[in-house]
């Protein structure tokens, strides 16, 4: 038989790029569909993170016939934790919870095994970790102190931090012990946790959402603090307040382990020494942030909420009637 016949006809280089063309536009079509469907995946993961961290603190308060606190005050004798660290045993976290020496701060060396541990419970997987340099536990999930501008409690003395000031109004803050019944509002309205992306770790760049700036303003109340925060210029550096925000859980702070009700969802936050803040919720999903009611439903809230809707689902005891959200 004559080798011509035994010829075979292969691709030419024309056709071999037409199928390479076509694979990518295929693998193209796909990869946003594949990317949403994680996305789902992963926002869904932290909605049932959410979901039981609110059983915890819901089992907490049977336990003990109120919410955790917040964090304690400085010097009053007692060690000063979160209600993080407090829920552990209710998220089967019991081990890691006998580990904590609640006898000194979080930041002691005896604390250091706890201090350093990340647990899923409190991570978001739509989040990215870019603290590379910074050591702790990484954490997400915040507790909601309110609307009141002041980090931790008035001042009882005249010429005091705070002194004057309103008291917190949200269900968890410093030395608080808030049982379903001083929730006026309805816990079906009052918001118990939210979301908080970490931090970029570096105060040598700016990342608008996840860094906390310090406009060197005092605010008197949430409307001035909206407004000086909103006015902060983002790109210049010597504004920069904190950029470790979520590291560690174990230590109770504005940028690790509670937020407030003064921006609304994904708007900056800013701290205004000393002792006033406005660290606002956020998240890296898209159009808002998932928010863990008293009553522990969790809802999807939009970044577009109006902020009288957002402030008034942060307040326990405000009076104002919520509608749809």
């Amino acid at each position: 038989m004559p080798l011509s016949r035994l010829r075979r006809r292969g691709f030419t280089l024309i056709e071999l790029l037409v199928v390479i063309a076509i694979i990518a536009v295929l693998i193209a079509l796909l990869l946003p569909a594949v990317q949403q469907a994680r996305e789902a995946a992963r926002r869904t993961q932290c909605k049932n993170n959410l979901k039981q961290l609110g059983l915890a603190l819901h089992n907490y308060h049977d336990t003990f016939t109120g919410f955790p606190m917040g964090k304690n005050t400085a010097g009053s004798g007692l060690t000063n934790f979160p209600a993080q660290a407090r829920i552990l045993p209710y998220i089967d976290q019991t081990n890691l919870y006998n580990q904590i020496n609640f006898n000194v701060n979080a930041t002691n060396a005896a604390n250091v095994v706890p201090y350093n541990t990340s647990l899923p419970a409190f991570r978001c997987p739509s989040d990215t970790d870019m603290l590379q340099a910074v050591i702790g536990g990484r954490s997400n999930y915040y507790t909601n102190t309110g609307t009141c501008v002041i980090n931790g409690l008035p001042g009882l003395t005249v010429g005091s931090t705070n002194y004057g000031m309103p008291m917190p109004n949200g269900p968890i803050y410093q030395d608080s012990f808030m049982k379903f019944a001083d929730l006026i509002d309805g816990s079906s309205t009052t918001a118990l946790m939210s979301e908080r992306m970490l931090g970029d770790g570096s105060n040598a760049i700016s990342t608008p959402r996840s860094d906390t700036f310090q406009p060197g303003t005092y605010p008197n109340n949430a409307d001035e603090a909206w407004a000086q925060c909103r006015a902060v210029n983002t790109a210049d550096l010597t504004k920069q307040g904190k950029s470790n925000g979520g590291v560690s859980w174990l230590s109770p702070d504005h940028t690790t382990t509670y937020y407030f009700h003064i921006l609304g969802p994904n708007d900056l936050s800013c701290m205004y020494p000393p002792s006033r803040i406005a660290t606002t919720a956020n998240s890296r999903h898209t159009g808002g942030v998932h928010l863990l009611l008293c009553d522990g439903a969790i809802r999807f809230v939009s970044s577009s909420i109006d902020l009288s809707i957002w402030r008034a689902l942060g307040t326990r005891n405000g009076g104002e009637v919520v509608s749809e959200f």
